[in-house]
């Protein structure tokens, strides 16, 4: 191995040193309450090193949302190989609900991307291009695979003929944010005042958006799956 290849690869073993005492940093004490001196304490390193590998906290939370990215991808992926969903319907129904096991399973990286997804995009001018390119590609990537399950229902005739896939696939993107969030921030409320479990809150609450967009004449049936 030559020098160079040497210093690289320290460089990345720090690197990934420093995002890991981050996300022990931001997930036990939250983002909001935790510095770039906590980060440095945790990792062990000076604040002056921090800052040769990140330009600020926000980088660094941005390199978190990418990890968190990467599980749910690999998590819908797996899915779609061992489920080999055969109709648009049963594509919406496993991307929906690895979204839901992803929050169950990775609650800190789904708080994180849920921040993302909800936060003013003019916090985020301390974040350098190529992380921001990264995350939104990996978002895209995951609105492609609802883009995609849209496109095939509506070639199929199981969704409503003339549907605006890309239109579609942005309101349940931001419908799915909006469930999730209500389920996990007011599982007790819908528990107390409307005697829902959050699970079924989120079964009935995809069922509700399929039938929206289901063609008619379609059976309720066809559109109805469950965890």
């Amino acid at each position: 191995m030559g020098q160079d290849e040497r210093k690289r690869q320290e460089r990345e073993i720090r690197r990934t040193d420093i995002i890991d005492a981050a996300e022990r940093v931001f997930f036990s004490k939250g983002y909001d309450n935790s510095s770039v001196d906590d980060v440095a304490g945790e990792a062990e390193f000076s604040k002056r090193t921090i800052y040769v590998y990140f330009s600020s906290k926000e980088q660094i939370y941005f390199e978190i949302m990418i990890r968190g990215y990467r599980l749910l991808i690999g998590m819908i992926e797996k899915s779609f190989r061992e489920s080999q969903p055969q109709s648009a319907i049963e594509e919406l129904h496993c991307i929906f609900f690895t979204f839901f096991g992803f929050s169950q399973s990775y609650p800190a990286y789904f708080k994180a991307i849920m921040e993302y997804e909800t936060k003013n995009s003019d916090d985020q001018s301390g974040v350098e291009d190529a992380s921001k390119v990264e995350c939104y590609q990996l978002g895209e990537q995951i609105f492609g695979y609802l883009f995609h399950a849209l496109q095939k229902g509506v070639a199929e005739g199981t969704l409503q003929a003339g549907l605006d896939s890309e239109a579609a696939a942005l309101v349940l993107w931001a419908c799915t944010v909006g469930i999730y969030n209500t389920g996990e921030k007011k599982g007790d409320y819908l528990k107390k005042y409307h005697q829902i479990d959050p699970q079924n809150f989120v079964t009935e609450s995809f069922h509700l958006m399929m039938r929206l967009i289901g063609r008619k004449g379609v059976s309720s049936d066809e559109n109805k799956l469950d965890f």
